[in-house]
């Protein structure tokens, strides 16, 4: 027998797992630009109960082929508010299901087309400039990639059957199921790809180098460990993606416990299936870990309440996670999902107006109250203001250096012009309390027909920001068309109020210095009105925003 050389073992191991674990990505990556749209639509309509979360779960992870993605997804989600913790919790679950689609696609032999493939996917993406062709060439040269590493990967581990050491594993792996747990486990947390763990899995009980019996507790680790992916997400998050981490954790830990507990008849279940149904190797571990995941959500389906009730009782809400003005919407992870990255950002836009129109209306109140502790919120709101503003633009333009189809460029660019204009507005409700405070210094007084006067155009600028906020919430383009007319109404309120001002002064019913600074009130007004058309104006233009 030759001597085995590892070092060519190691390296075509670790060549075989890269590029399986970039080809996964890549594969991935085209899924999830070809289907993008369609992408964030399910994500946003079908998740209302916990069921449909679990079907969506399932297809989502079968376009992105990652259930870690998936689970990093969902956690941005629960994040924002945007879905429930038992809505997110059917998500997980099905995320779990639908990962097995890709141990079924690898269990499927087609290594000798998988050169083939490859080249047909990069023609697809150097001899065609189309979204799409290029889109199927991501894909193809992923799964033909897929293929072409686990023929370097399944070379590599073939001398380890004349191993002694790695015989000596594999008894006891047979004997002590709970060491394969734990292997399973720390390999898996240390590659952080389930699918790449499970693969390796399939071709080692290919080559008979382990029985099943000795493999199914590996995979049941497999499983335990792709949720340390979801852990790492929820570092620094809030609370509710740490519950939905910590939910995830513990369904594929009590599905392990209850699957170790029965393993010798899920054993005879899954050779008895694989005889039955005339599975290869590596369908049969495929056939096991979709059993595995099927069978486990099954089993809590009905008590995700429960599992809902122990995170939040295991995690309590702490003060930190309710803070105002904070950028909630904003999760680094989306980002590699455009189109649902971009749904996060219309929605961190949305509070930002809310937040702008808030803090107009306190500037407002300082106007005919001369509160300092509201002039003192209107200067800390208008620090967060500038936070969010900073943070969208920062988020959008990491956005922009990923692969992002034309229409997303748009929207990003839209974003960014809309960015600026909210924050002007925030600029304008700290310019009038910056006046007010320059009225109280020099003990200047305004007339009460004054006061009146501001509070109609306020409620006028304040009806045109809340209209186009519910322009873009909705994607109405009548609204968008009402803040154009109530954007004239506020230009013709203001001539009317300048032209009384002016006669007031001429009568001499109020001082000519506070007469002055009044006007520097008033001006700020159309000025907001403007920055609130400049919102719709650009939804028309693009006609529609996601």
């Amino acid at each position: 027998m030759n001597a085995i050389n590892y070092q060519q073992m190691a390296f075509g191991f670790l060549g075989g797992l890269g590029l399986f674990l970039f080809c996964i990505k890549y594969m991935g990556d085209g899924l999830q630009m070809a289907a993008g749209d369609r992408l964030r639509y399910i994500l946003d309509k079908y998740t209302t109960s916990p069921f449909l979360g679990v079907l969506v779960g399932i297809l989502v992870t079968a376009l992105i082929q990652s259930s870690s993605g998936t689970s990093v997804i969902t956690i941005g989600l629960v994040g924002a508010g945007l879905l429930t913790l038992r809505q997110a919790i059917g998500i997980i679950m099905g995320a779990n299901i639908g990962t097995t689609i890709t141990t079924f696609i690898i269990g499927f032999n087609i290594t000798e087309y998988a050169l083939p493939i490859l080249f047909l996917g990069a023609a697809c993406l150097f001899f065609v400039k189309n979204n799409f062709i290029n889109n199927l060439g991501r894909i193809l040269f992923g799964f033909g990639g897929i293929f072409f590493a686990l023929t370097l990967m399944s070379k590599a581990m073939e001398p380890l059957k004349h191993l002694p050491a790695f015989t000596e594993l594999t008894v006891r792996l047979s004997h002590s199921p709970i060491l394969g747990v734990f292997i399973g486990t720390m390999i898996t947390m240390l590659v952080q790809a389930s699918s790449a763990t499970i693969s390796i899995l399939q071709n080692v009980y290919q080559e008979h180098l382990i029985t099943l019996k000795a493999a199914l507790p590996v995979l049941f680790g497999d499983n335990i460990g792709t949720t340390i992916t979801a852990i790492i997400a929820v570092i620094g998050a809030n609370t509710s993606a740490k519950r939905l981490a910590l939910s995830h954790t513990m369904f594929n830990v009590i599905g392990t416990i209850f699957f170790m507990i029965m393993l010798s008849p899920f054993s005879i279940f899954v050779e008895t299936m694989s005889k039955i149904l005339h599975l290869n190797p590596k369908v049969t571990i495929a056939f096991a870990h979709g059993s595995f995941n099927i069978i486990t959500t099954i089993l809590l389906f009905p008590f995700i309440g429960v599992l809902e009730y122990i995170v939040v009782k295991l995690i309590k809400e702490k003060d930190e996670d309710v803070v105002e003005h904070q950028p909630r919407f904003l999760d680094a992870a989306l980002v590699h999902t455009p189109s649902i990255a971009l749904g996060q950002v219309k929605q961190e836009m949305l509070s930002m107006i809310s937040i702008a129109v808030k803090n107009l209306s306190r500037s407002i109140d300082f106007f005919h109250e001369h509160n300092e502790k509201v002039a003192e919120k209107v200067e800390k709101t208008e620090e967060s203001i500038n936070n969010i503003d900073q943070e969208i633009t920062k988020y959008l333009t990491t956005l922009s250096q990923e692969h992002i189809t034309e229409k997303d460029g748009e929207e990003i660019s839209m974003y960014l012009d809309m960015c600026r204009d909210v924050e002007r507005i925030g600029d304008h409700a700290i310019g009038i309390v910056r006046d007010v405070r320059y009225e109280i210094k020099k003990k200047l007084v305004f007339t009460k027909v004054a006061h009146a006067e501001v509070q109609k155009l306020f409620l006028i600028s304040k009806e045109i920001i809340e209209t186009a906020e519910e322009a873009l919430k909705n994607n109405d383009t009548e609204k968008a068309f009402t803040v154009v007319d109530l954007h004239n109404k506020l230009y013709a309120k203001e001539k009317e109020v300048r032209k009384a001002h002016i006669k007031r002064v001429s009568k001499q019913e109020c001082d000519v210095k506070a007469g002055l600074y009044y006007i520097d009130v008033v001006s700020h007004f159309t000025r907001i009105g403007d920055h609130a058309r400049n919102l719709v104006e650009k939804m028309i233009e693009n006609k529609t925003v996601k």
